[in-house]
């Protein structure tokens, strides 16, 4: 067949859209096919806009290698790109002595991923630093920060359309079928068409099992099953008295609800935890009551009442409820024997702050098998 484009990424994410500009720099012919009418209107667009600096993750995993190198090249390319960001810092929060010995454990889980800046603070440092704070004990990490994803994704983008890449919104990739050069891709939407391209890179977030489901050539047993898990997030009216983002000590099922604030200064509240079958944003405003007792752990003088309502995200996970997070799972044809194809599966926190590490992760796999 002939091949009508070298490159095509399926989703407009911050990731895909990461990976389009990594693989445009190196010289290929990329298109960036999206589903949406927009860039970055899915998980990258619901979440904190957290910088993470690489705490929570298992040494040696992909999320710890990708969340400390990501988190330095993300903020020197903002730096560059006049992208908003703020190193707030954050405060990992105890408030028994079990939750000591967990903050404990992330600083030794730390250092071994190679976050050299935290330090462990007594009830009397953490409070110098937030007096509306309460707790005995918190780890300290400076260089976690915010960002602007959305003037982040813009960025992303510009830089790929500079270097030749193009992006075509209303196109869903509806199948496609691992051929003896490429692939043969359907794609839909206002402008259905049949396109070929050499390398496929799957990069749909929520979606990106169903679609590896739909490549033909490719191996079930190689596509995890991907779950759905939905956070909400609320609001409060004012400014709250913290400059610091302030997360519990972690739970089984995730990092808790946790205070993050905007470039602007505002607070938020969330994640919470609620496995959801489809993809639904409302927010139920009664869900506040579970809030209310959470935040009080840390925040005793949160106001009744003060909680509104704010938006939601869904995670990409593939772990099911009440298993544990799996690490980032990046498959190319070692793992799946189709060449030229790369899937990227339950990329969740901390793949917004991995971004650019996961772009180049992408491109040196792509490298090594043309080499």
């Amino acid at each position: 067949m002939s091949v009508d484009i070298d490159c095509v990424v399926v989703g407009a994410g911050v990731v895909g859209l990461a990976i389009a500009r990594e693989m445009a720099l190196a010289g290929h012919e990329v298109l960036v096919i999206e589903a949406g009418a927009a860039i970055g209107i899915g998980t990258s667009s619901r979440n904190s806009e957290v910088i993470h600096a690489g705490i929570y993750y298992p040494p040696g995993s992909l999320k710890a290698r990708l969340c400390v190198e990501g988190r330095q090249a993300l903020y020197a390319y903002c730096d560059s790109h006049g992208v908003n960001t703020r190193r707030t810092g954050k405060l990992i929060v105890a408030n028994t002595d079990a939750q000591v010995g967990q903050l404990q454990f992330l600083l030794k889980r730390g250092h071994e991923n190679g976050v050299d800046d935290l330090r462990l603070l007594d009830r009397n440092q953490a409070i110098t630093l937030e007096p509306a704070l309460e707790c005995i004990a918190a780890l300290y990490s400076p260089s976690t920060g915010i960002v602007d994803a959305h003037g982040l994704m813009l960025a992303l983008q510009g830089d790929a359309e500079t270097a030749g890449t193009s992006i075509a919104l209303h196109a869903p990739l509806l199948g496609a079928r691992a051929t003896a050069d490429g692939f043969l891709l359907h794609v839909g939407g206002d402008a259905p068409m049949a396109l070929s391209c050499r390398r496929l890179i799957n990069a749909a977030g929520l979606h990106a099992p169903a679609l590896a489901r739909r490549i033909d050539g490719l191996s079930s047993d190689a596509v995890p099953r991907g779950y759905l898990c939905k956070g909400s997030y609320f609001s409060v009216s004012g400014r709250v008295p913290f400059t610091h983002l302030v997360y519990p000590a972690p739970e089984a099922d995730g990092l808790g609800v946790h205070m993050t604030l905007d470039l602007g200064g505002q607070a938020r509240f969330g994640p919470d935890t609620e496995w959801v079958e489809t993809e639904d944003y409302q927010v139920n405003p009664a869900r506040a009551d579970s809030f209310y007792s959470a935040i009080r752990s840390y925040w005793p003088d949160l106001p009744n009442g003060s909680l509104q309502p704010g938006y939601s995200g869904i995670r990409p996970k593939i772990s099911a409820p009440g298993e544990p997070a799996r690490d980032f799972m990046i498959s190319s044809q070692r793992e799946h024997d189709v060449p030229g194809l790369i899937n990227l599966f339950g990329i969740e926190s901390p793949g917004l702050t991995s971004c650019l590490a996961i772009a180049q992760y992408v491109r040196e796999l792509i490298k090594r098998r043309h080499a």
